[in-house]
């Protein structure tokens, strides 16, 4: 048994790819998911106040609501309803059913059957060399995470982990109570995701976020979707496309694979489109190699600037770059330097292709490029998005409406999480503001993030891991390395609502403490409370859950981040704990305080849609060192395979949302009941001689360690020769803890060199 990816195969069906994204099939999921895991009536009452004014948001993505009117039946999409379903479940979790199954059960368990066993009734623990986890009081469990903390030779010995799920208010007290204790070792997935875009967009920006909102998607002239796949990632996001092409606009997707959800859309709220069968998306697909996004917009780049040079102006914003930008000149010495045919090759893509794409953008004025994990997660990410970023300072393409950059983040809240401070390095601003408003010196030396983390587990100097959500060991990289260190740790403790793979890779003990899930009401002392997120496009907004908690023993992120500090820090804390666990307005009265952009928080976030926090280079303001948007000189990427290596990129299935598996099919590419796949090109697979379905193993080698997982069944797909694709976290154990994007530190979960070899058995 390997309890970190069990070896199992299931019956593999492959269909027919889906000819379009949504429609009325994804009703029809999304229903059979609520049906089928949560009791009805609560259920439906769920979704009709998911992302509704005054109602919840989103557990799922951080896809932006409408400012103004939203659909009365529907604002949310299959992927929100599968996360409704699977927060809102039935099933429970109960200290019956941690008695009747061992870690070591749980360990056998697939993630789909771990997540699917229900909502954890109770805090639970699992004493040092014990079978089985029991049940614990919360102050039992408070007082066993105190005396780890506080018998640690250094708070740097203690790594504190959040997901991106995590509400502002429980993000700003968790990075609080860590400074309080004594460290700034707050790792976050964003270090796994979207580290990239918040290093490159802060150095030629000046703001690590990005600058759009979503009515500047609907009015733009051109979108460029890169290393994305919004109908399984982020599906409401297919409804603004739908309204950019409505309003003429057109859209250029570049991918690896051509995703179902960049080809067509069918509206499900919109009968006439449904019987017009949808709306095409994309104008012109380019199918790059993996990491070769880089040659591919450096030779659009190239055509642009050859034919701006022939009648300066035309192509190019010359007064926007004179005015706002510095930089060029370098840049354009680049570009004059740059070998066409070398960029054209390396990308993989037709050349008329390429400079049908070209001809589309020259003709432009309102540009977005819109990106996501396909181009953050390779070793040179941090340049790639500094590449996408230059195409749009050459086209004066930002600070204007209908233009600007537009980095599609995951989790609900992950943007949230960092502006709340969550981050190992503590911004000087922030310092300043909890200086003041709470009376104590923060720590001043950056913390660890992901990376390191692990890498200070693994050696023996972090003894504590506390998770503020997430599924830590199915989100990181090195998987068995990884685990390693997490059962080096003295103490882990998981923040959670449902078992998961983290639960079974533990420390010498380890402590569940269940929470509330966004869809519960939250009731406190001073009455029902809410707590707020910021979406993707920086729109602050309230969330208030609507159904019964599932069980009297469930505390809120905040109440139980409150009660660990409280019983932590004790008489050394200068922070009144218990009012801030008691009324959620007191949060946000210290936010205020705290952070820029957020005074008058709890009057603002009372507004019906919330508000948008300030947001410079939107409007033509560069918090840089010049005060310009800066052009970047970057080298172009270089894939250099051994006979019988393949690049492979991981993705997710259509029936998962990062690392919670909601099913076992992946409908829009064609692959059913099975999830340890290998997709390849059929030239690949005929010079391999490998047959659809034949069983492999996969191994990477870097730095003299191989790395290896088993038992994967081929799927013939279009993807470039070369390349090939798999789901995580089946195949995070290949992706090498020593192979970080430079400038971020992020995993290269999106171009791992692996080769694939027939099995034996």
């Amino acid at each position: 048994m390997n309890e970190l990816t069990p070896e199992k195969l299931h019956d593999l069906e492959l269909k027919k790819r889906s000819k379009y994204a949504a429609g009325v099939p994804a009703v029809g999921v999304s229903l059979e998911h609520i049906k089928e895991y949560t009791h009805l009536k609560e259920g439906m009452h769920a979704l009709l106040k998911l992302n509704q004014k005054g109602g919840y948001d989103c557990p799922s993505c951080a896809w932006p609501d409408p400012d103004g009117k939203r659909s009365p039946i529907a604002e949310y999409c299959e992927n929100g309803a599968k996360a409704v379903a699977e927060e809102a479940t039935s099933r429970q979790a109960s200290p019956g059913w941690f008695a009747r199954h061992s870690v070591d059960e749980m360990g056998a368990m697939s993630d789909f059957e771990l997540g699917k066993s229900g909502r954890i009734m109770e805090p639970m623990y699992l004493a040092p060399g014990a079978t089985h986890y029991t049940p614990i009081t919360w102050d039992g469990a408070f007082d066993i995470v105190a005396k780890e903390l506080n018998g640690l030779a250094s708070p740097d010995e203690a790594i504190f982990y959040t997901s991106g799920r995590a509400s502002n208010e429980a993000a700003f007290l968790y990075q609080l109570f860590v400074r309080q204790y004594g460290t700034n070792n707050l790792p976050d997935c964003s270090n796994m995701c979207h580290e990239s875009t918040s290093k490159a967009l802060a150095q030629v920006l000046g703001l690590g976020k990005g600058s759009v909102t979503l009515h500047d998607i609907h009015d733009a002239d051109l979108l460029l979707l890169i290393g994305q796949n919004p109908g399984t990632n982020h599906p409401r996001m297919l409804s603004a496309l739908k309204q950019c092409k409505d309003n003429g606009g057109r859209i250029i997707s570049i991918n690896p694979l051509p995703e179902t959800g960049l080809m067509k859309f069918v509206d499900p709220q919109d009968p006439i489109n449904i019987l017009a069968r949808g709306t095409k998306l994309t104008d012109v697909f380019l199918q790059v190699k993996i990491n070769e996004d880089m040659s591919l917009v450096r030779a659009i780049c190239k055509i642009l600037w050859t034919e701006d040079r022939k009648d300066p102006g035309s192509i190019f914003d010359r007064e926007f770059i004179e005015s706002h930008t510095s930089g060029y000149a370098a840049w354009s010495d680049m570009i004059e330097a740059t070998d066409l045919q070398e960029c054209m090759d390396g990308s993989g893509v037709e050349p008329a292709k390429i400079y049908e794409a070209a001809g589309l953008i020259a003709a432009s004025k309102k540009i977005i490029i819109c990106y996501a994990m396909g181009l953050t997660q390779h070793e040179n990410s941090v340049d790639v998005v500094k590449e996408m970023v230059n195409l749009i300072l050459c086209k004066g393409a930002i600070g204007k409406p209908g233009a600007g950059i537009c980095p599609v983040r995951g989790h609900s809240n992950v943007q949230g999480d960092r502006t709340m401070g969550v981050w190992e390095q503590l911004k000087p601003e922030l310092r300043d503001g909890l200086r003041n408003h709470f009376n104590f010196e923060p720590p001043a030396e950056d913390g660890l993030d992901v990376v390191n983390s692990i890498k200070a587990m693994h050696a023996g100097k972090a003894k504590v891991f506390v998770a503020l959500g997430g599924n830590f060991i199915s989100a990181t990289p090195d998987t068995v390395y990884t685990a390693k260190g997490l059962r080096q740790c003295n103490l882990t403790v998981q923040i959670s609502t449902k078992p998961n793979r983290s639960h079974v890779v533990h420390g010498k003990q380890a402590l569940i403490l269940p929470c509330l899930g966004r869809t519960e009401i939250d009731l406190r002392e001073a009455g029902e409370q809410f707590v707020s997120c910021e979406n993707s496009m920086g729109v602050v907004q309230m969330s208030k859950g609507v159904l019964e908690p599932r069980s009297t023993h469930l505390r809120s992120e905040v109440a139980i981040i409150c009660g660990m500090a409280a019983r932590t820090l004790g008489e050394k804390t200068t922070v009144k704990w218990t009012d801030m666990a008691s009324d959620y307005d007191n949060v946000r009265d210290a936010i205020a305080a705290c952070i820029k952009g957020f005074e008058r928080y709890n009057e603002k976030v009372r507004q019906p849609a919330g508000f948008y926090l300030p947001n410079g280079p939107r409007n033509c303001r560069f918090e840089t060192s010049d005060g310009k948007a800066q052009f970047s000189v970057t080298p172009l990427s270089n894939h250099v395979l051994e006979p019988g290596e393949f690049l492979m990129t991981t993705v997710r299935s259509h029936d998962q949302y990062n690392t919670t598996i909601y099913g076992m099919d992946d409908r829009y590419r064609g692959i059913h009941n099975e999830r340890r796949v290998v997709m390849m090109n059929e030239l690949d697979m005929a010079a391999n001689g490998y047959a659809s379905g034949q069983k492999v193993d996969l191994t990477s080698e870097y730095d003299g360690d191989v790395r290896r997982v088993n038992l994967f069944q081929i799927v013939p797909f279009s993807i470039p020769r070369g390349n090939i694709c798999t789901y995580f976290p089946e195949t995070n154990p290949l992706v090498p803890i020593s192979r970080t994007a430079r400038g971020s530190n992020t995993p290269i979960s999106k171009s791992v060199r692996v080769r694939v070899l027939e099995r034996n058995r």
